[in-house]
């Protein structure tokens, strides 16, 4: 496995530590920019030639912030189309023929939100509802040797810091669901482990979000 951080490098340096002392020499850590051009094929060869080979490609990396019309920068727009959605097409592309090799697929990490809009969080939404639209029109492209899925995530993690909830509408946003809780992450990795092993299933986008967009 290939974990990948931005700046994250101790959180990162974790995870691999505790899957490695599961099986060892499993796992590495990979740092990269995906807001380098140049960073995309250099991701995805360094992947490649740690284990000669890819088999999965989970676009995960994603930044979430507000941006109430009125108060949109160009700075808001390129940062969260940049991580949410170019990133994710230009990884794909550099991941393609090495896809192909092991007839693998790509899983894309979309939000509930890409098809039921936020407010004050436009920009955010648009880019998951492209990324969306991207899993479908790249399941198209890239058949029939990589199938390409993407799982839509409910609420997992509370924002942090200066953009933090407040525990009324925590509360709010958990009654909005059938389940009138929080998404598990275990759940996460578990759709995607089913979308991995599954070779019947491709340009879906699977919504684990506890029943919220029922």
């Amino acid at each position: 496995m290939i974990v990948h951080y931005r700046h994250s490098k101790q959180d990162a340096q974790k995870l691999i530590d505790a899957l490695n002392h599961r099986r060892n020499n499993s796992a590495i850590a990979i740092h990269a920019d995906l807001n380098q051009q140049n960073a995309y094929e250099k991701l995805i060869q360094d992947s490649i030639a740690r284990w000669n080979r890819l088999d999965v490609l989970i676009n995960n990396a994603s930044t979430f912030a507000p941006t109430p019309v009125g108060n949109i920068t160009e700075n808001d727009w390129h940062d969260l189309l940049n991580s949410n959605l170019k990133a994710p097409l230009f990884l794909s592309q550099a991941a393609a023929n090495a896809l192909r090799e092991s007839r693998g697929n790509i899983i894309n990490i979309t939000d509930i939100h890409a098809k039921t809009p936020m407010k004050n969080y436009s920009v955010y939404s648009c880019a998951k509802a492209g990324l969306r639209m991207l899993t479908r029109s790249l399941a198209v492209e890239l058949a029939p040797t990589i199938r390409v899925n993407a799982i839509a995530p409910g609420n997992v993690l509370w924002p942090e810091g200066k953009n933090n909830y407040s525990e009324e509408k925590k509360q709010a946003i958990l009654s909005a669901t059938l389940l009138q809780k929080q998404v598990d992450l275990n759940d996460i990795a578990k759709a995607a482990l089913f979308l991995a092993e599954h070779h019947s299933i491709t340009g879906q986008t699977i919504a684990v979000d506890a029943g919220r967009l029922v």
